[in-house]
């Protein structure tokens, strides 16, 4: 393969080319070069850290993969909707779950 050649004319299908699905700040997915940061559930509307205990022992349970999203920051998880994760993330969902009581 020559890497100043577009994948196409290559023969590669752009959809097979190397990459990672991410959510953007307003919830849409978009192809990325490079692997998110941070890991979400779609359901759950929370995000956290790619080693999560909690995330792997549902992941390892099978009924997390399905929903499973990925974020390249903390600003663009928030940014769609996101909360923070009070397993790996404890600092942060305080100060999240403050700023709910603060509005009530």
């Amino acid at each position: 393969m020559t890497p100043d050649r577009p994948s196409a004319a290559r023969g590669e299908h752009p959809a097979r080319r190397p990459g990672y699905t991410l959510l953007g700040a307003d919830g849409r997915p978009y192809r990325s070069s490079s692997p998110g940061a941070l890991g979400g559930h779609r359901r759950g509307r929370l995000y956290g850290r790619l080693d999560c205990s909690s995330a792997l022992r549902a992941i390892a349970a099978g009924g997390y993969v399905k929903h499973r999203v990925f974020f390249a920051d903390e600003a663009t998880a928030v940014a769609a909707g996101y909360r923070p994760c009070a397993t790996c993330l404890p600092v942060e969902y305080r100060r999240w779950a403050a700023g709910r009581e603060d509005r009530r």
